[in-house]
């Protein structure tokens, strides 16, 4: 009998108290578009209209940039409404599956096999369209409906390997320099390993929870403690995090003012190394960055044992690692899976976000921030009414 609610029956329609209780998590167009006709919720959002699929979906990604820009006005918004405060902040990576198969990834060594395969099949094409009149066609064989699929398949093949090229030399072009050794100059061309996919070039395979490879987009999330809402997004190519923290903290930078100062930033192992602490502190934020994986079960003896003496004249990394060892330290870091991770479940397995529909590295970004900016609004309306 819970959950039975009070309904007022004078009022000219009838509604749940919270339509968001009825509102399932649909992201394809189509599905929207049935959805404005099958579910009272959609009708009554709409307006009882009914929009095109087509025009959701054109609508979806003609005003991308301008959704990202939505995307900071919600936050402040939040901020007027006194839920949020950036303070202490939680990031943390999550794979999400890209709009194409793993079983479309070709390596170079494949794609160039292929390749010589579909010269040798032309030639042969052209020498049977040659002698055409003296030669049989095996039955259903169009000649030119051939001709003209490998030429196809060999000039999409040409603009991937010319694009990941232009990728590769830009890459180059802007990186920093390192510490430690000089890397290996790279060898020239691709190497026969590389991996590009057929459907979406700008995925990658990569590792997923519970084993295995998929191909996927590695999306990132700033999350403020205590409201939860998302305050910095980004997605990326790369499935190793250590390299996507100073790209956020340049992020968190670029918020608004009027949206406060983040004080503390919690990560897990994946993002430590002497850099990124390093950059941390230059963005005069605190971090606490596990150093190492940390056991489920420690003794009693190691969780109540007293702090070590601060060092004398500590690196940033020694004076990290010496807060992470003291009671506040282990209790602000305690916090760190209860301020990302549930919101990264809550986006798959409530509201049933798993795989991207758009395609393309900036598309991909407009349609996280969408999504997430989706949460921020669920988020502070549970907030309003608590």
């Amino acid at each position: 009998m819970n959950n039975f609610r009070t309904i007022d029956r004078q009022t000219g329609f009838l509604l749940p108290p919270s339509v968001d209780e009825w509102l399932p998590g649909i992201f394809s167009s189509r599905k929207l578009e049935r959805a404005t006709y099958d579910s009272v919720a959609f009708r009554f959002i709409a307006a009882n209209d009914h929009p095109d699929h087509d025009t959701i979906a054109t609508f979806r990604q003609r005003f991308l940039k301008q959704i990202e820009g939505l995307f900071v006005q919600v936050l402040l918004l939040a901020r007027e409404m006194g839920m949020l405060k950036l303070g202490t902040l939680g990031i943390d990576g999550t794979k999400i599956h890209a709009n194409a198969s793993r079983h479309s990834a070709l390596s170079y060594e494949h794609a160039g096999k292929i390749e010589a395969q579909l010269k040798a099949e032309v030639a042969e094409l052209m020498a049977k369209a040659e002698a055409a009149d003296k030669a049989d066609i095996p039955d259903g064989m169009s000649i030119p409906d051939e001709l003209a699929r490998r030429e196809r398949f060999a000039r999409e093949q040409a603009e991937h390997e010319a694009k990941l090229a232009a990728r590769e030399a830009k890459t180059a072009a802007t990186g920093k320099k390192p510490s430690g050794k000089p890397p290996r100059p790279p060898t020239q061309g691709p190497l026969l390993t590389d991996q590009i996919n057929l459907t979406d070039e700008a995925s990658r395979i990569m590792p997923v929870a519970g084993g295995g490879f998929e191909q996927c987009y590695n999306a990132q999330a700033a999350v403020a403690e205590g409201s939860l809402l998302v305050v910095a997004i980004d997605v990326v190519q790369a499935s190793n995090d250590k390299q996507q923290l100073e790209p956020m903290l340049g992020k968190i930078g670029a918020l608004p003012e009027e949206l406060g100062e983040a004080e503390t930033l919690l990560a897990d192992t994946g993002y430590f190394s002497a850099g990124n602490v390093a950059a941390c502190e230059a963005a005069a934020i605190e971090p606490l960055i596990a150093m190492g994986r940390q056991p489920h079960h420690p003794p009693l003896a190691e969780r109540f044992a007293d702090p070590p003496p601060a060092p004398k004249n500590p690196t940033p990394v020694e004076a990290m690692a010496h807060r992470l060892k003291t009671p506040e330290g282990r209790k602000l870091y305690s916090l760190r899976k209860q301020i990302p991770e549930p919101v990264f479940g809550i986006i798959k397995s409530v509201l049933g976000f798993r795989q991207f529909l758009l395609r393309g590295l900036d598309k991909v970004r407009g349609e996280w921030s969408l999504v997430t900016m989706a949460w921020n609004i669920k988020r502070m309306f549970t907030l309003s009414s608590a």
